[in-house]
Order: C-alpha cells, then sequence, then structure tokens
C-alpha cells in the first residue's frame, strides 16, 4: 500500500513539473497601434516584454505585453521599474523586435493553505520561490480581508514576481499575476486540508487579528482562492 501511494505521488509530482509554464522568445511580425502579431502562436493570458535592439551590443527593454488571441499581443508600459529619477525608455515597438514571454516565470509566488503543503512542492521543485511572508506583509499593510487579483498584481510589480501558484484542495491554479489570467489548473491532491487565514506565512498573528487587522475579518483560505477566477 504504502508503495502504491509513493508511486502515486512521484507520477503527480513529475506532472506538476511538466506543468509549470517555460520562457519563450519570438519577434513581432506587425504593430497595429497597441496591438501586435508574434511570430508564433501562443495562448492567452501570457505577460512577457518586448527587447529592442538599437546595433552595436546595445538592446533595451521597451514595453510589457500581455497575449491575447489569435497570435495578438497588447502592448503596455514597462513597469518593472518604477523610479522618478529613471527615465522610461520612448522607443516605439517595430517588427523583429525580439518578444520574451513569460520572463520571470522562475520568480514564484505560492500561495497555500498550510505549511506541510507548501513545504512538500517548494522543496519538491528547483524554483526561485518568493516566500509568502513577504506577501503577508504587503497584505497587512493594505489591511485587506483576502486574496485578491489587484493585491497580487501589486505585489508582483515590485517584486518581479512571474508567476502566481495557488492550492485549492484538489488542484494547484497557475496564475499569470500580471495579465490576472489563470493559464493552467493541474490536479492535485493534499493531505493536509487545514487552512490558515487568509494563507500560510509564518506570521500566525494575522489569524487572531494582530498587526493591525483588528478592524478586518480575514476571510477563510479556500474561500477566497475560490473568488479568483
Amino acid at each position: 500500500m504504502k508503495k502504491i501511494i509513493l508511486l502515486i505521488l512521484i507520477t503527480t509530482y513529475a506532472i506538476i513539473a511538466n506543468s509549470f509554464p517555460q520562457r519563450i522568445e519570438t519577434t513581432i511580425t506587425s504593430v497595429n497601434g497597441d496591438t501586435i502579431k508574434l511570430a508564433q502562436h501562443i495562448s492567452a493570458g501570457v505577460s512577457g516584454v518586448v527587447v529592442h535592439d538599437y546595433g552595436n551590443g546595445l538592446s533595451a527593454i521597451t514595453h510589457s505585453l500581455i497575449t491575447t488571441k489569435n497570435g495578438d499581443a497588447k502592448l503596455l508600459p514597462y513597469r518593472a521599474i518604477i523610479h522618478d529619477n529613471i527615465p522610461s525608455v520612448k522607443t516605439e515597438a517595430k517588427v523583429n523586435d525580439r518578444v520574451i514571454l513569460g520572463n520571470y516565470y522562475n520568480n514564484i509566488l505560492l500561495i497555500a493553505p498550510n505549511e506541510q503543503t507548501y513545504s512538500s512542492i517548494t522543496k519538491r521543485f528547483n524554483k526561485n520561490w518568493i516566500h509568502p511572508d513577504s506577501y503577508a506583509i504587503e497584505f497587512m499593510k493594505e489591511e485587506i480581508s483576502k486574496i485578491t487579483l489587484d493585491s497580487l498584481y501589486k505585489f508582483a510589480i515590485k517584486n518581479q514576481v512571474g508567476l502566481v501558484l495557488l492550492v485549492t484542495k484538489n488542484s494547484i491554479l497557475f496564475l499569470d499575476p500580471i495579465s490576472k489570467k489563470l493559464i493552467k489548473n493541474q490536479p492535485f491532491t493534499i493531505t493536509n486540508k487545514k487552512a490558515m487565514r487568509p494563507f500560510f506565512s509564518r506570521f500566525p498573528q494575522m489569524d487572531i487579528s494582530d498587526f493591525g487587522f483588528s478592524s478586518v475579518k480575514l476571510e477563510d483560505y479556500y474561500k477566497s482562492i475560490s473568488e479568483i477566477k
């Protein structure tokens, strides 16, 4: 019986390993305002950047982008570095500019219900895991009651997070926090379904309304995850 359970776990983790979206490089084939056509068809909801080559070994990121449909993508201002004293790049997107999709997909924030689940996933895969403590600090500063797409987006922009993994009772949701789109739903059953409120972090006081949460009622973990569409 133990061997069967072990085999199931090994198979499950192998499937998850193949589920992580990969960094993709392609080029722009046409530009129409803030809409571009890519040389490679990419599913909708993937974020990335446009890189322009100025020659003589000089290149720079000029835009962010989010894929839409039919091989198209929407151009956005590049926001990974926000500083009043750093001038923004004014170069327009051009045909043959490089496009890097999932440029930060190795930087992952895992939102889990408890420490056991969190550790079982992060110890298994070699990724740059952004600890949820960092998100918890921002969560407390904002004085919000549940996990939201807006709060994850702000955190991702500030910390260059490319992916957010959200663990439910029977799956792992792969979220691109920049596009705010769920790009994969991978079946995954957790053994310990007990959940901290609002999510696992090393701040257990979040659960008893400390750190400025005295007037904020924290929402149940699984309920807040279910509301993310």
